[in-house]
């Protein structure tokens, strides 16, 4: 429905960005090296937004407003709340890693972390192409930044120019996409647009034409290859607190927007999209689970890691729609979304132990530096375990319900071809199995570089244990978080 009164559609985005106003105003006259005061705010503030679309998501309206430009819905409220939370996690691990490396001599971090989250609300809340890209610069330029807020360090400084110059392509290939769907349909609203589409008065080759751009920078946005060569370069010049928060929460927007400007607008051209996430996904499998094995930096390794993960997600985008019938949608976007959710949260863990090892004048980012974890710290050794087995896939842990679920919807559609993904996703898979288990055996079986002794404030421990415990939790009891998946994606729909 439309409500008349259009900001109860944005109030978690109008919490959030007054908020952000008024940290980075008291950060002026916070002092010490760890910014106690910005970074109990922040998290506060993100507690408060994480509750308000928690509650949102949970009352299940759809409210559109602002003469429905945005959309407040389950999908987007419950992707809203997970970001929050994510981020939360992500500012947890960081801060002490951060406090070393003098990244906190101002409260920048804590600012542009909230409006890189703002730019991801106005993402997952667009229903219109040109506040979808907002949000989507919104969030790039806070994270160019952020790449490179370590500003003496100049592998950080190159990592960030690589980003800025690819995201800076990327989004031009979005922005003419839209450009060309704007001049076939005559509108930038999602909706109008679905309907222009759906009534085949528009000339299909300038539709598919613009879809090829759109397609091309979404790819970008979620790693996928050939659109990947930004990621292994980002995620290893980045200080490792930066290449968390830009590797988690951001995969949820990206979702978000994906079904937003694909599914929600674009869903009688599925047939087209449908095989160009095929090749994105094919490609993705083999390039991350490939490269992946040559790497002996941990960080880039996650990084191939991560490219294949989102091959393995658009999977289930590929087969929402078989044969021009959406019966299979609701099970294949929400195998996608349960995927994405249980992904952001594995990653949290896996860099969660990374930063929790570096300390000051060691970054922790080699395979080796992980050798005899199991013995200096079985707490940590195991948390790193139980994230690197979900990723792998292996059971009763949540990233194999998430491949499970993924597998199960492309055989569902009793499609020759789509049955053939699902084969070749499980041998992938099972290559891309070596390179994660490879750091099991490094941690439980290599002989220690160092006897230091692995210590982390209580707050990190507390929320890192609690993390590795619900990768196990949701794997032995996946049920809930799929029952919400797929409710939010009947919602969407139904829209």
């Amino acid at each position: 429905m439309i409500d008349k009164l259009s900001w109860m559609a944005i109030y978690p985005e109008v919490v959030l960005l007054v908020m952000a106003c008024i940290i980075a105003l008291v950060d002026l006259s916070t002092t010490g090296a760890r910014r106690t005061r910005t970074y109990i705010l922040t998290l506060l503030t993100l507690a408060v937004v994480a509750f308000l679309t928690g509650m949102a998501a949970v009352h299940g309206q759809t409210v559109y407003g602002f003469g429905g430009m945005v959309v407040s819905d389950p999908m987007g409220n419950w992707l809203k709340c997970f970001a929050s939370l994510a981020l939360m996690v992500t500012l947890v691990y960081g801060r002490p890693y951060a406090a070393d490396r003098g990244m906190l001599r101002g409260g920048e971090m804590f600012t542009l972390s909230m409006f890189s989250l703002l730019g991801m609300f106005v993402m997952i809340s667009g229903s219109n192409f040109l506040l979808i890209y907002l949000g989507l610069e919104l969030l790039t330029l806070s994270s160019y930044a952020l790449v490179a807020l370590r500003r003496e360090n100049a592998v950080a400084s190159e990592a960030a120019m690589k980003y800025f110059v690819l995201g800076a392509m990327a989004s031009g290939f979005l922005l003419y996409g839209m450009s060309m769907m704007y001049g076939a349909t005559g509108s930038l609203d999602i909706n109008e647009v679905f309907k222009a589409v759906a009534s085949r008065k528009v000339d299909h080759q300038v539709l598919v034409f613009g879809l090829v751009f759109i397609v091309a920078g979404l790819a970008f946005k979620v790693g996928a290859a050939p659109f990947h060569m930004w990621v292994p370069d980002v995620y290893q010049g980045a200080p490792t607190a930066v290449t968390l928060l830009i590797g988690a929460a951001p995969e949820l927007a990206a979702f978000a927007i994906i079904i937003r400007m694909l599914v929600e607008g674009l869903l009688p051209l599925a047939i087209d999209w449908q095989q160009m996430l095929a090749v994105l996904a094919v490609a993705s499998l083999v390039v991350g689970n490939l490269a992946a094995i040559a790497q002996t930096n941990l960080k880039r390794m996650l990084a191939y890691s991560t490219i294949a993960q989102m091959g393995f997600m658009l999977l289930g985008l590929v087969a929402g729609v078989v044969n021009g019938n959406t019966y299979n949608a609701q099970f294949a976007y929400s195998a996608s979304m349960f995927y994405v959710i249980t992904y952001v949260l594995t990653t949290l863990a896996s860099f969660g132990i990374i930063l929790l090892l570096a300390r000051e004048g060691f970054e922790s980012e080699e395979i080796t530096d992980l050798a005899g974890l199991n013995q200096r710290s079985p707490l940590y050794a195991g948390v790193m375990a139980i994230a690197m087995f979900s990723l792998a896939g292996l059971p009763p842990l949540v990233g194999f319900y998430a491949k499970l679920a993924v597998l199960q919807a492309l055989i569902a559609s009793g499609q020759a071809i789509y049955i053939g993904l699902a084969v070749f996703a499980v041998i992938m898979s099972l290559i891309g199995a070596f390179y994660y288990l490879r750091i099991v055996k490094v941690m439980y079986f290599d002989a220690p570089v160092t006897a230091t002794t692995v210590s982390a404030p209580r707050d990190v421990r507390f929320v890192l244990t609690l993390n590795g415990a619900l990768i196990l939790i949701l794997g032995i009891v996946p049920g809930g978080l799929m029952t919400l998946c797929a409710q939010a994606i009947v919602a969407t729909l139904a829209n």
